[in-house]
């Protein structure tokens, strides 16, 4: 295979194009256009809200209520506060590096080849798990309902199909996405309708504030140890950002669409999570014993309808989490191993573009592997949902951290920008409040998430020793 590095002596840029997409695009870095330009805002918008499951707080509800003292749709409504902020670096550095890689080219790129390492490293915690994550949770699901069908075989099932149709190129999986997304949002409009209409006829605790606000629980620790859970729900709008050398739109449109997903989807976190609570028929066992079953949502939705809509929900989860969102998870975590592999930090073979379906082909099979071998073995554990989940969310982040920090050092350190808001203030207080979540994040979570940091050091020294040190070249160097 050529060099994948090899600059072009001018970037003309894929039929199709837009003048302002390819003026910024790969080439001006010195890569060659070897992804499909083909998504529009309106795709990278619907595969944002699918990455994000519009209705993922079905499936994790449980926990955050437990975590949370009851106070669940508080948790998603700082949750969304501080992706947003992560959001709006998303968008900045988007728009300085249009290219894939995530947070590891913005890091690597805005502060230094180093720390770019390390903030992909962590975000591999998140994007190489989350996969088996979500194949986990989806084959409990549907053996609930199919206790016939093992867990394993459901795992395989979705992890053949999702490799299938990703294999196809990115212009399917986008046709895919959006009939998925309308089908989340149907189920989620009816469990909304009949929900507020069981709870103005009496059923469940009635209206009040108590998911927002409950004196006899609050505490900032409690609430921000339930937003470490509860920010599962919300990645996915980064992963808008590793299809930067697919989108054909100008740069802009990757930071629009992330932020535009994020309040779509947040919005609709906080709404299906009050209507739950107020659903749910025991709190104060569910905050006492947990949710080990992982049923806490199907069994306030049957308060509201009765076992249809029970089981309607479950099955929407298992679907939605299972081959939606695992759908694009797969398609994200390609694309960075692509990345990381194209600079030389990873096995070349993971840099291998198929020549004709212009997906990273060698990379989307790994994953695929992975999730395969993570899942049914995750599967056989009692805390494999929540070991994983925590492992993903404390991967994720803390790679967000360093983006933040790439944006003050990039625009203010090197640009000498003058835009306070955005490229110091912003970031400062997305730093701020994310560390808190971490720091108030499980102590599990934390010590393996941290032995997960310390491999990445050691791989990395081993990188530099052995002469593996990409040069990241910027645009203004060329």
């Amino acid at each position: 295979m050529s060099d994948p590095r090899t600059t072009t002596g001018t970037s003309t840029g894929p039929a199709g194009v837009t003048p302002a997409a390819t003026a910024a695009g790969v080439e001006s870095f010195g890569y060659k256009q070897e992804l499909k330009r083909t998504l529009t805002f309106g795709d990278l918008l619907v595969y944002g809200l699918v990455f994000m499951v519009p209705i993922a707080p079905f499936g994790i509800f449980g926990g955050v209520f437990q975590a949370s003292g009851g106070m669940v749709a508080l948790a998603y409504i700082i949750g969304g506060l501080a992706m947003a902020f992560t959001a709006a670096s998303y968008s900045q550095m988007s728009r300085a590096f249009p290219m894939a890689g995530s947070v590891y080219t913005y890091a690597g790129r805005g502060i230094a080849q180093p720390v770019g390492f390390i903030a992909g490293w962590m975000v591999l915690l998140d994007y190489l798990l989350i996969p088996g994550l979500l194949y986990l949770i989806s084959g409990f699901a549907m053996t609930s309902i199919i206790p016939s069908v093992p867990v394993w075989a459901w795992i395989v099932g979705f992890i053949v199909l999702n490799t299938v149709v990703n294999y196809f190129g990115i212009e399917f999986t986008a046709r895919v996405n959006k009939i998925v997304l309308v089908a989340e949002l149907v189920v989620l409009a009816i469990f909304l309708v009949i929900g507020v209409v069981a709870l103005s006829s009496g059923e469940g605790g009635g209206w009040d504030l108590s998911p927002i606000y409950n004196s006899d629980t609050f505490s900032l620790e409690l609430v921000f140890g339930a937003v470490s859970i509860a920010v599962l729900s919300f990645l996915g709008f980064d992963a808008i950002s590793t299809l930067a050398e697919e989108n054909k739109d100008a740069a802009r449109s990757i930071g629009k669409s992330m932020i535009a997903a994020l309040v779509l989807a947040g919005t609709l976190f906080v709404v299906q999570t009050w209507v739950a609570a107020l659903l749910v028929a025991d709190p104060e066992t569910l905050i006492a014993e947990g949710d080990a079953a992982g049923t806490a949502f199907y069994d306030a939705a049957e308060v509201a309808g009765g076992a249809w809509l029970g089981t309607l929900t479950a099955v929407a989860t298992a679907i939605a989490w299972g081959f939606a969102n695992s759908l694009v998870a797969q398609a994200a975590t390609s694309r960075l191993l692509f990345a990381m592999a194209r600079d030389r930090q990873l096995p070349a073979f993971l840099a291998s573009v198929h020549p004709t379906r212009r997906v990273p082909v060698n990379a989307t099979f790994l994953v695929a592997a992975i999730s395969l071998v993570l899942g049914i073995y995750m599967s056989t554990r009692d805390d494999g949902i929540t070991l994983l989940s925590t492992l993903v969310n404390f991967g994720a982040l803390s790679a967000f951290l360093l983006l933040h920090v790439s944006v003050v050092v990039h625009y203010i350190g090197r640009q000498k920008s003058r835009n306070w808001w955005l490229h110091l203030a912003v970031p400062v207080i997305g730093f701020a409040i994310l560390a808190y979540v971490v720091y108030n994040a499980q102590v599990a979570a934390q010590e393996l998430g941290f032995v997960w940091f310390a491999v990445g050091v050691v791989l990395l020294v081993v990188l530099l020793a052995t002469g593996r040190k990409p040069e990241l070249r910027t645009e203004d160097a060329l």
